[in-house]
């Protein structure tokens, strides 16, 4: 976070925030992450509620981050993850949580919730939502064929190495267009420190991505869903829930294309995303509803189930589809969990660093 950008959002916020919010009307403006939510969520909490909701999306923590250093986000319920999450809170952005507003808090996952005190100490400002990982999808066919038959023993050696993804130019490769998601994943590869404060090893995972650089032809944290189920992609680095709703959408319209989420047994990267409640909300008491609306088990199933994502809520895994609960890419094996590693707040510094080195790296040929 730029230091001029903090200083003015801490003078935003103390200038504008006097006290809590509180339910100002039988509105609900929500802003998530794009292809997140059951198509069922949305008509069911109205119907429950007589709560009218807008709801927007967008696909970036870096989007979500620029609005609310505003000062006046417009929403009451936002999505941040856990890598922005923290600082965020550091800035005093978001209400502090009243429990006894959310009767279904009491089934969030008690694991999730210690991991979540990394980020949120004393679980007090944020609701786990879902929780994945960042990975690599594949259209089978098109990468295997690419690569003579065979995929390399390190699966993520098809990304971060040139003579990999030269092969994989010709049918598309796509990576997130976020480096708070993709500098600590090519960190861990190189068998640095995800979460390092050495700017040496982010000038060196910098050197390694230009390596590949001529070799990847999008840049998208959304997009790459449907040019994957639709064959236009052969190689995303990506969400593993995303990568798992193109293949659904490929099944669906019976294209053909085999799409599959890969879970590399060297670890991949683990995030969490959180709803919190932003000070500037005019409807707080309708975003209490709403949370805990999400936090019922069959509706926290009916998301996950529509994401392909693990949810917050732990009795949700009984109505969650079994193929799903089966899939390592969901529900990672222990092994894999062991080798992975959770995605960490970037010191500021850090991240000015690899927001340039980033574009650098975007804009070379």
């Amino acid at each position: 976070m730029k230091r001029f950008a903090r200083t003015l959002l801490l003078g935003a916020i103390s200038a504008a925030y006097a006290g809590s919010a509180v339910a100002a009307s039988n509105e609900l403006n929500i802003y998530n992450w794009s292809d997140y939510i059951a198509e069922s969520t949305i008509p069911g909490f109205q119907k429950a509620t007589g709560v009218k909701v807008r709801y927007d999306v967008y696909d970036s923590n870096e989007i979500l981050q620029a609005k609310m250093l505003t000062g006046k986000s417009g929403y009451d319920i936002v999505v941040p993850s856990n890598t922005f999450l923290a600082k965020q809170i550091q800035a005093n952005l978001y209400l502090p949580l009243d429990k006894s507003k959310l009767p279904n808090y009491k089934d969030l996952d008690p694991e999730l919730m210690k991991l979540m005190t990394k980020f949120d100490p004393g679980n007090k400002f944020a609701v786990p939502y879902f929780w994945g990982i960042n990975t690599i999808g594949i259209n089978t066919d098109r990468a295997t064929k690419a690569l003579g038959g065979k995929l390399p023993a390190n699966q993520w050696d098809m990304l971060f190495k040139p003579e990999y993804a030269a092969k994989l130019k010709s049918c598309g490769v796509s990576m997130l267009d976020s480096p708070a998601e993709v500098f600590p994943i090519v960190l861990h590869y190189m068998g640095k420190d995800p979460a390092s404060k050495n700017e040496a090893d982010y000038r060196a995972a910098a050197d390694l991505l230009k390596t590949i650089r001529p070799h990847v032809t999008r840049f998208s944290s959304s997009g790459y869903i449907n040019e994957l189920s639709g064959g236009s992609l052969c190689m995303v680095l990506g969400y593993g829930g995303d990568i798992n709703i193109a293949r659904t959408r490929a099944v669906e319209v019976k294209s053909g294309v085999k799409v599959q989420a890969l879970v590399p047994k060297e670890g991949v990267g683990i995030w969490i995303d959180s709803m919190v409640i932003p000070k500037d909300a005019k409807n707080a008491d309708n975003a209490y509803k709403f949370i805990n609306y999400s936090l019922d088990a069959k509706v926290a199933a009916a998301n996950a189930n529509a994401v392909t994502y693990a949810p917050g809520s732990l009795p949700a895994r009984k109505f969650i589809d079994k193929t799903n609960l089966a899939n390592p890419s969901i529900f990672p094996s222990k092994e894999v969990m062991a080798k992975s590693f959770v995605m960490l707040p970037m010191d500021p510094k850090i991240q000015r660093l690899t927001t340039r080195l980033w574009q650098e790296f975007k804009t070379r040929k």
